[in-house]
């Protein structure tokens, strides 16, 4: 049993990743205030998220190369070069600190949660995560305490399975959410939120780097595949569960959530009193550790695009990884709503995925660098229709905010 768990692979790192305080957050604001209606979206995010990790990781496994390694290469003699080069690190470094606000105002909620809701203990509480997420970038110990919060945030989903059954969501509800696309006005950008914080952009360079150490042959691509399917698939399950525990606990009793305690009651009907500490823990244990993956992705990305000294004792890798964490810290302590903060990180993260996207369909296809393990035409169907229709997600919505209606209903 130990032994098939030591060879759990990058998947994981991603699954954690991405079940962030964005992930607990948008998918409680989308169950109480949508319902069962918007599962359809995280389902989409989540066969999405599948596809595009796979090839991300397949690249990393035939190449032994970063995403951002394989695009220096595939793009090296294109006069458009740094001007794309240009668009992914801006697009990577603006939507990433966007993201990182976002991961401190939920490790700081979950704080909140735990000592009571007061203006000074929630900055407070992003002074001292800045501080601790400084410290373990600039000393590289983060994987030290990365066991310890995985622990806490699969308890938390282990929680969200067994509230599941207690609260006893309409099995109905749930196959017609799933199966019953529906975009409106009042819910565009919640369901690119919940698309936004299932496929991280950042975590296409994160996978490539991580699957090119744990993996290095060709002949390993069917566990890589395995690892990516079953991790991802289980951290969709979480989120859906979340989805529906918050439709059938909240949304059904007409409660809105303004703030962690509100968050805390889809909880009580299994935890009681002590739900809140339950939401507390996992939101901090998932906020910090995405309060570190972001930065260290941001500058894995970076550093492989500028073919610049690479590893977590560079200066310039360090620097890149503090930038982030200064700038999101800046931005969750601007006196925005935590929630909103959480919301348009994970929002943002929406509109940068076309992007990141076609970079990585672009790489994954030079044949040069693969060989036979391009993507065949299944696989560019898949990644095609996730940008296309991520890409109509985001135009409708800048269109909406210019006063213009696209499709409206």
């Amino acid at each position: 049993m130990f032994a098939k768990l030591k060879k759990i692979g990058p998947g994981v790192v991603v699954t954690a990743a991405f079940i962030g305080p964005g992930t607990i957050t948008a998918c409680t604001l989308a169950g109480a205030k949508f319902g069962y209606s918007l599962l359809w979206a995280l389902g989409f995010a989540t066969v999405a998220t599948i596809i595009l990790q796979e090839m991300s990781a397949r690249l990393g496994v035939i190449t032994q190369k970063g995403l951002g390694e394989v695009l220096w290469d595939a793009l090296q003699h294109s006069i458009f070069k740094w001007p794309l080069f240009l668009l992914i690190m801006v697009a990577l470094y603006i939507g990433n600190a966007a993201y990182e606000g976002g991961n401190l105002a939920g490790a700081a909620l979950g704080i909140q949660a735990i000592v009571g809701e007061s203006g000074s203990i929630y900055q407070l509480s992003i002074l001292i995560l800045s501080v601790i997420g400084a410290l373990i970038l600039w000393r590289g110990s983060y994987k030290q305490i990365e066991r310890i919060l995985i622990f806490l945030v699969l308890l938390m989903g282990v929680s969200f399975v067994v509230t599941f059954f207690v609260v006893k969501p309409d099995l109905l509800s749930i196959v017609n959410g799933l199966l019953s696309p529906s975009i409106t006005t009042a819910n565009l950008l919640t369901v690119i939120a919940l698309i936004g914080t299932t496929v991280v952009p950042y975590n296409l360079f994160l996978h490539a780097s991580a699957a090119k150490s744990h993996w290095k042959n060709a002949a390993q691509l069917g566990e890589a595949r395995v690892d990516s399917v079953i991790s991802i698939g289980l951290g969709g399950v979480i989120a859906l569960l979340i989805v529906s525990t918050a439709a059938a606990s909240m949304f059904a009793h007409g409660l809105a959530a303004n703030g962690a305690a509100d968050m805390a009651k889809q909880f009580e009907p299994l935890f009681g009193v002590y739900s809140k500490y339950l939401l507390g823990m996992g939101m901090f244990a998932a906020g910090l550790s995405s309060v570190i993956t972001a930065p260290l992705a941001t500058s894995y990305a970076i550093s492989e695009i500028l073919r610049i000294e690479k590893g977590t004792e560079s200066k310039v890798f360090r620097g890149i990884s503090l930038s982030i964490l200064l700038i999101g810290a800046c931005l969750a302590l601007t006196g925005i709503n935590p929630i909103e903060i959480i919301v348009l990180a994970q929002f943002a993260n929406g509109l940068l995925l076309p992007i990141v996207a076609s970079f990585l369909l672009f790489a994954i296809n030079h044949k040069k660098l693969l060989g036979q393990h391009t993507n065949g035409w299944l696989s560019n169907t898949l990644g095609v229709c996730v940008v296309i229709f991520t890409t109509f997600l985001g135009v409708r919505m800048v269109a909406h905010s210019m006063g213009f209606s696209l499709f409206t209903s």
